[in-house]
Order: structure tokens, then sequence, then C-alpha cells
């Protein structure tokens, strides 16, 4: 029987496919981290103030990275270069969620409103990881390997997304509410396709590499697709509601240490 703890078994099993599983991932929060450090070197004067969290944010999502490449690296293993169809956050960007690289290779200092569409996009984005962690963590939480990995990175998840919480509320109490409400909708929109699409691809790239038969391949395909539609009927509303977290100023003290 299918299951998501005996998927990423079967996943992480198979050098070639950990591999390319720890390569999408690597990547993804390294261009995280680099967009994140962008957007504190250009917050606008008036908000200052949030310049260290969003460092944070991104040194967060640097170690990420790099601990993907060290469980690479402890089974002797190198990255591999990330199909384009299942580059989460290159996918968002051409949908245009989120802020423009242009905008962000730029030296000019972002607007307010930028930096709302920037928080805006990390509750959605930040709801999805934590997710997907949590997944793993209570999967994996006492695995020999993974573990401390799946649970360092869970725990920063969740702080990430606390913060996202924290900070559009405030922007909200400053007026900006109606703009946080229109802009969360549009991202939880387009994310769930680009989930949806991105998940499909990951799935086909590790069928090939696992020689799953059709029959499992369709199985998965089509789990992915119901997915999708409860959340397009649904679901999303999950990623655009906003409620202060119990956990404030949750990237406003020390970072977790490094992933050894």
């Amino acid at each position: 029987m299918l299951s998501a703890k005996s998927l990423f078994q079967e996943i992480l099993a198979d050098d070639e496919s950990f591999r390319l599983f720890c390569s999408i991932a690597a990547s993804g929060e390294s261009q995280g981290g680099w967009e994140n450090a962008r957007i504190a070197a250009l917050v606008p004067e008036s908000e200052r103030a949030l310049a260290p969290k969003i460092t944070r944010h991104g040194a967060d999502e640097d170690k990420h990275g790099r601990i993907f490449n060290a469980l690479m690296r402890k089974r002797g293993l190198e990255p591999v270069p990330v199909p384009a169809d299942t580059d989460y956050t290159m996918l968002l960007e051409h949908n245009g969620i989120g802020l423009a690289h242009d905008k962000l290779k730029a030296d000019r200092p972002l607007t307010v409103q930028d930096v709302v569409t920037y928080l805006a996009h990390s509750r959605v984005t930040e709801q999805r990881a934590s997710e997907q962690m949590e997944l793993l963590r209570r999967h994996f939480a006492d695995h020999p390997d993974l573990g401390r990995a799946v649970r360092m990175i869970s725990h920063d998840e969740d702080n990430h997304l606390a913060y996202c919480h924290e900070e559009l509320l405030r922007f909200a109490r400053a007026g900006h509410g109606p703009a946080i409400q229109r802009t969360l909708r549009e991202c939880a929109l387009a994310e769930i396709r680009v989930y949806r699409d991105v998940s499909l691809a990951v799935m086909a790239h590790m069928g090939r590499i696992l020689g799953w038969p059709k029959a499992k391949s369709a199985t998965l395909a089509a789990g992915i697709h119901a997915v999708y539609a409860y959340e397009r009927l649904a679901g999303w509303h999950r990623m655009v509601s906003l409620k202060m977290p119990a956990h404030r100023n949750a990237l406003g003290g020390p970072a977790t240490p490094e992933f050894a």
C-alpha cells in the first residue's frame, strides 16, 4: 500500500533518487537565502527595523541548503543539476509570485508595498514548507541519518511561518489589510498550481530513476491531482488566514546552531 512514509523511504534508500531529492531541496533553499539577503539589503528606510529578521530568514534558508548538501556528502554523493520542471522557486517567480529577480538585482530601495508582497508570498510558501517538514518530522524524526536535520529544519520553518503571521498583522494594523488579503489570495492560488506541477514533475523523475511501473506512477499522479482539486476548492484558505502566533518575535532571537 502506498503511503507518504513508504514513498519517502523508497526515495531515501536509493542513492540516485536521494541525490535528486536533496539537490532539489538544496537549490530551493539556497535560492531563498539569496532572495532574503537581497530584500534585507533593499528594505526601505521606514522598515529598516525589519531587516535583521529578513537577514535571519535568509541565513536559515542558506543553512538548510548546506544541510541538504551535507546529507549528500555523508553518503559520498555530489549534487545533480535541478530539472527546470522541478524548480519550485523559479516557477513561482515565472508565475508572477513574489518579488521579481530583476528588482532584487537592482540597487533601488524597495517600497513598503514590496515588503508587504514579500511577506505575503513568504506566508504562503512557508505554510507549505512547514507542512512538508512536519510530515518528514512525523516519520523520520528518529532516523539515524536524517533525524537531526529534519527536526532542525522543521523548527526553523515553523519560526518563519510565525514571523510572517506577526509581521503581516502589523502591516494590516497600519492600513495594508486589503492589499495583504488580495496578495495572499493571488499567491495561494498560484502556489497550489505550481506545487501540483512540481510534484508531478518530481514524481515523474523519481519514477524513471526507481523504475516504477506505470500503474504506480498513475496512482501517485492521481493522488497529486486530487490534492490540487481539494486545495483549489477549499484547502487554499489555510494559506491566507492570519493569526497572532504563540511564538512571538520568532526571528528576533539567536539562530539555531549550525548543522554538522
